[in-house]
């Protein structure tokens, strides 16, 4: 009779309240974790950033897992143990899966590491471009699931709300799940298909230029028509008799507007159809759409009224632009004080050129929004308060997947970080429906110490990587993958990272 008890065929992974038995061999529901002979495995590799060497070029990537470590010694300094592949604290009672310690500039630092389960999450994307997407407050779906909203708009960008609690958890399964899977598409950078309820479907992807409406979006506005014709108001005197520059918030008019006025810019006697503001400055000119400056307008001369023909005269000049440059006409003023389109002339086609030139590439950005609640906190300290107190006062530096991230003021810990800035995949996702998100607490040894940390789970950074393994042996790694940090990503633990030195 063997001495050795026979492993259950299943064994119950307790990493998130779905609690899955899984058979040897198999994953879990999140793919995520998997029995292998037995013992629970997580599937993803530890991820540890490095920072650039010396002469500026990027660490290669590389994994080490079935691999036989070099001898090389870990440069404490230059590399950083991120939450990604790291594991949870769930069910909540016990420490962080790496808690680790490393001296930097003889500063004793700790790091607490930790995958978080955010029901509590979202993604705030940032598109820029003119067109219109649709009206505030309407929803945006996927496969025809609401999943977040549009929101206030913002210079040069439309903005959408996406994922929270409600979402994921306050509708149906279905609206669940596919929230759950779309933000976990955004924030690993893959492309996601929305369309918004009376208004556009976009394409949205992580530092990648939008679709919308089929047609791959180029550059976002310089500014507002006002601000347009303040920029260029000198380069266009002298070779043209009046300039509009059409935009759906606040379409510019040279001859009126301050800028003008100033350089010595002669009345032209035109007359625009929009709501006056301030001298030279119009609003709703039209209406919202895909057309010049983000209107509906497929022919500028709609907004114009009668010339005064006090103050016109024939063969006066006109040039209409948009304040990306993607559209632009000019006219001649004909006996009747009627413009009528002509042929750019050669030396207005600069400042069209300046314009296009001023204009940002046009990009998608997508942020992860999360809220770090008490079970969380509790892998970091057995008083979590007492965290979300050093964090408020910058005694405590939070990243995610080792970038950095802005803490809103008030109260908890609510972080938001550019996944664009993330090592690749630092996502998961568990089916409660729930997004993985990794998040680290750096600080110094003393701070760790005074928020009552778990001291005796603290392991030395050589110790972690050599070894693979932090005290809390839940689960089995798969490995290490090494990575570049971002080339713009202050050093989790460098001075001015939000850590007391």
């Amino acid at each position: 009779m063997s001495d050795t008890a026979a492993k259950p065929e299943k064994i119950r992974c307790d990493a998130c309240p779905v609690m899955c038995y899984i058979a040897d061999g198999n994953s879990g529901a999140c793919d995520r974790y998997a029995n292998h002979g037995g013992e629970l495995v997580r599937l993803d590799p530890l991820t540890v950033i490095e920072s650039q060497i010396e002469d500026g070029k990027p660490v290669v990537a590389c994994l080490t897992n079935g691999e036989d470590w070099d001898g090389s010694v870990v440069y404490s300094k230059n590399r950083f143990i991120t939450a990604i592949g790291a594991g949870t604290t769930y069910p909540d009672y016990k420490p962080a899966p790496f808690i680790v310690s490393s001296e930097v500039d003889g500063v004793d630092i700790v790091t607490v590491v930790t995958e978080g389960i955010f029901s509590y999450c979202g993604a705030k994307i940032k598109i820029d471009t003119d067109r219109y997407l649709g009206p505030e407050r309407n929803l945006v779906r996927v496969d025809n699931e609401a999943i977040g909203h549009v929101t206030t708009a913002e210079y040069g960008s439309q903005m959408l709300s996406l994922g929270g609690v409600h979402h994921l958890t306050a509708g149906s399964k279905k609206e669940g799940r596919v929230t759950c899977a779309a933000l976990l598409a955004l924030c690993n950078g893959k492309a996601v298909t929305l369309t918004i309820d009376d208004g556009a479907e976009v394409v949205v992807q992580a530092n990648m230029p939008p679709i919308v409406n089929g047609v791959v979006e180029e550059r976002m506005r310089v500014g507002c028509g006002s601000a347009t014709v303040g920029m260029f108001a000198s380069q266009w005197k002298g070779l043209v008799d009046e300039v509009v520059v059409v935009d759906d918030h606040i379409t510019g008019v040279m001859s009126e507007h301050q800028a003008g006025k100033v350089i010595g810019w002669p009345e032209s006697g035109i007359k625009i159809k929009g709501r006056r503001s301030t001298p030279g400055r119009y609003f709703q000119v039209a209406n919202p759409g895909t057309g010049w400056g983000g209107t509906d307008l497929e022919d500028p001369l709609t907004i114009l009224g009668d010339f005064n023909d006090k103050k016109a005269s024939a063969g006066q000049s006109l040039l209409m632009v948009s304040t990306t440059g993607e559209h632009f006409a000019y006219y001649d003023l004909d006996e009747e004080l009627k413009p009528v389109q002509k042929d750019m002339p050669e030396q207005l086609k600069p400042s069209i050129e300046r314009i296009d030139e001023n204009c940002e590439p046009a990009l998608c950005s997508v942020v992860f929004m999360g809220g770090a609640g008490g079970s969380l906190r509790a892998g970091v300290t057995e008083n979590p308060v007492k965290l979300t107190r050093s964090a408020q006062l910058a005694l405590t530096n939070v990243t995610c997947g080792g970038a950095p991230s802005y803490r809103w003021p008030g109260g908890g810990i609510t972080v938001m970080s550019d996944v664009s800035k993330m090592p690749e995949n630092s996502f998961g996702y568990v089916p409660t429906p729930a997004l993985v998100a990794p998040i680290e607490f750096t600080m110094s040894l003393e701070d760790y110490g005074a928020l009552g940390g778990h001291m005796d789970h603290i392991i030395d950074l050589d110790e972690a990587i050599e070894a693979n393994s932090g005290k809390q042996k839940d689960h089995i790694l798969n490995g290490q993958r090494f990575v570049a940090t971002h080339q713009s990503n202050p050093w989790p633990t460098d001075p001015g990272s939000g850590g007391k030195r």
